[in-house]
């Protein structure tokens, strides 16, 4: 089946040709004839499966029906994206420039990171579409620089990291500002927790449901590969791990803001072209970087969990993962950046023996295990035993809590059901909304 099957414009139709798009993704599939219907709706797809085209393409033909304005041209936006992190802001904003270039679309991104007054022109100067993270959104509320009196489309994006980052008071603030007659609700995530479905009631009405995917689901393009190491020679071993192919593009994961910047001159002292990107850089610092990666100027970017969720790194080969993440579920996310769109990836994780018991998480979370292999010269003194593998004590603490924690420190298939589905209310949670 075709896009144009789909009842978009030629305009749109045009836009996607010349992006090379020709066939829509199974999520945009089942998700653009609901939203163009004007129903609420919960779409949860893995990741690199064209989500964010899903929501952008029929807002496009809501707004440019025909391919022609829908209303006189008014200053305050009609669509609201939410997002977690300012990288995935602004490449939903690309994609839906790309999108709507022959349809004169207005829109702009407001997040922290970067100085108010820039932003307060471009919302004065008025959009169709506004992109938006939480915590600077809320600033403007409080500034009053901002309208949002006339939205009759909500996008929330990556709803499950919203929530581990500690989001849902700061949504609650917004909603409790937004139009609440006729207006349109969409909720995009990787994954669809039951917390989430939960919370969802709360803010959408009567929505259906897609999922192109059962939860946790990785692409099968992917091969994934443990080496085991002495946790003294870990640096030395990513090293080697890296040097089989210095040409090619790395994304390397540190569990650390402070390691991630450690590694990253570690590499480039080893000869690598190599930068960071973690949530207490600076957003020029971190756009620059996330750049570079793209274009190939560098070729290992190391970054924290922020860039675990929606980054689009078109053709990634390798993903590292130099620590294992806390908790099993971001190991999906992590590699999620690479075999994309049917191409073939590699993951490949170094672990000690002290982070056994998280790649048994893993392994469960998967319901496969994973190849252990020795990289030669880096055979550990003792052999990597995920069996008797024991968690460190974390007294009071949920693990929960920790990943909620962690996301804040750091800023950053089936067919659709025919009718509604009824969720029971939650209790609100309790956390302090992150800046992002």
């Amino acid at each position: 089946m075709s896009f144009a099957s789909l009842g978009l414009s030629p305009a749109i139709l045009r836009a996607l040709a010349e992006l090379g798009h020709d066939t829509p993704t199974p999520v945009q599939l089942q998700a653009i004839p609901l939203v163009l219907a004007g129903h609420d709706l919960m779409a949860a797809a893995q990741t690199g499966t064209g989500k964010t085209g899903g929501f952008a393409l029929p807002i496009l033909e809501r707004l440019f029906p025909g391919g022609k304005r829908n209303g006189a041209l008014q200053r305050a936006p009609r669509v609201l994206v939410l997002t977690p992190t300012r990288e995935l802001a602004a490449q939903v904003h690309e994609s839906l420039r790309s999108y709507g270039r022959h349809l004169g679309v207005r829109s702009t991104t407001i997040f922290g990171g970067v100085g108010m007054q820039p932003q307060v022109d471009a919302l004065r100067r008025g959009m169709d579409v506004l992109i938006a993270t939480p915590g600077r959104l809320i600033d403007h509320m409080e500034r009053r620089t901002v309208d949002l009196s006339t939205i009759d489309c909500l996008v929330l994006d990556e709803a499950d990291r919203m929530l581990d980052m500690g989001f849902m008071p700061a949504l609650k603030r917004i909603l409790a500002v937004l139009p609440r007659q006729n207006r349109q609700t969409l909720m995009f995530s990787a994954t669809f927790s039951d917390e989430i479905k939960k919370l969802a009631a709360q803010f959408l009405r009567n929505p259906l449901e897609v999922q192109v995917t059962p939860r946790n689901t990785i692409a099968t393009t992917i091969t994934h590969m443990v080496h085991p190491v002495d946790g003294s020679r870990k640096r030395d071993l990513l090293i080697d791990v890296l040097a089989v192919d210095s040409r090619r593009q790395s994304l390397v994961f540190s569990r650390t803001k402070h390691g991630a910047d450690k590694l990253a001159k570690i590499l480039e002292i080893s000869g690598f072209k190599a930068a960071a990107i973690h949530g207490n850089k600076s957003q020029g610092a971190r756009t620059r970087a996330l750049a570079d990666f793209k274009s190939g100027r560098i070729t290992i970017l190391v970054a924290t969990d922020i860039a675990a969720r929606g980054l689009d790194i078109p053709q990634l080969p390798v993903v590292v993962n130099y620590d294992l993440p806390m908790v099993a579920e971001d190991y999906v996310h992590r590699i999620g950046r690479t075999g994309r769109a049917g191409e073939e990836g590699q993951a490949i994780s170094l672990v000690s023996q002290d982070e056994a018991h998280l790649l048994r998480d893993i392994q469960r979370l998967l319901k496969q295990e994973i190849r252990i292999e020795n990289f030669p010269g880096y055979t550990p003194n003792q052999a990597l035993r995920i069996d008797t593998a024991t968690r460190p004590p974390t007294p009071g603490k949920s693990r929960p809590a920790q990943h909620a924690r962690r996301g804040r420190a750091d800023g950053n298939g089936a067919k659709p059901s025919a009718h509604a589905k009824p969720h029971s209310k939650a209790q609100p949670q309790r956390h302090r909304f992150a800046r992002a």
